[in-house]
């Protein structure tokens, strides 16, 4: 079983002020333990290829992604070599699934954001080959519970996600995959829900701490924690009542 991360932002992104980079990024998810890892940008492709051997010399699969805006709203291309740029319209991303293999994710689907799907993954579910479970919840606060009933109504695998946007995000939630260590094994295997979620819900002191990071608030300050799934971490799969 790979243990896989589909949705993190580096320094690259053009949107959104991230002060990792994507070497830094990779450090972490290896010492973390993590088998692959998609850098999905906001509205942009990073070019992994010159990142590709520094990856692979830590035995870390990097898989080509966007955190693409499709009419509005965000949805997860991975494994598009090429093309992804130009998706624009739900028509656009039904006929990049047509011209190539990849991975077509629902990300944080109904969460508080206007860019959140929310009725469209309704309206066009064929196009998505899995949904997402976002790292982002608490106990008692856990905007995921819709989008586990939706995968469990329509027969779609969940996927475990961070959206990395600060190093301390790794490590709480993420997929554990049973693949061949490469790109195209990967994404087939979470298509044919092959994939179980591992989460671990945060406290409201981190969920404090890594809201105030982002939007630069004041609270006190903590060293990052490097999670484990001993610590108090839910195994989530598709055949279990979630």
């Amino acid at each position: 079983m790979l243990k896989v991360e589909l949705h993190a932002h580096t320094a690259d992104d053009p949107h959104d002020s991230i002060p990792h980079s994507a070497t830094e990024l990779i450090d972490e998810a290896v010492a973390l333990g993590y088998d692959a890892l998609a850098i999905t940008l906001h509205d942009r492709q990073l070019d992994i290829n010159e990142l590709r051997p520094y990856a692979a010399e830590r035995g870390l699969v990097l898989i080509p992604g966007i955190e693409r805006t499709i009419q509005g709203k965000h949805v997860l291309l991975l494994n598009y070599e090429t093309g992804t740029e130009d998706v624009r319209t739900f028509a656009d991303l039904g006929r990049l699934k047509q011209r190539g293999r990849g991975l077509v994710v629902a990300p944080h689907p109904f969460f508080p954001s206007q860019s959140c799907l929310w009725k469209y993954l309704d309206r066009y579910k064929d196009l998505f080959d899995a949904v997402e479970c976002n790292a982002m919840f608490t106990r008692l606060a856990d905007f995921n519970g819709p989008a586990r009933r939706w995968a469990r109504r329509e027969g779609k695998p969940l996927v475990g996600n961070g959206d990395i946007h600060r190093l301390r995000q790794l490590g709480t939630t993420y997929s554990l995959v049973d693949a061949d260590r490469e790109p195209d094994a990967i994404c087939e295997a979470i298509a044919a829900g092959r994939v179980s979620v591992v989460a671990r819900p945060h406290s409201w002191l981190e969920a404090a701490r890594i809201m105030s990071d982002l939007f630069g608030w004041r609270t006190p300050a903590g060293p990052p924690v490097r999670p484990t799934p001993a610590s108090g971490s839910t195994n989530i799969s598709l055949t279990e009542n979630v």
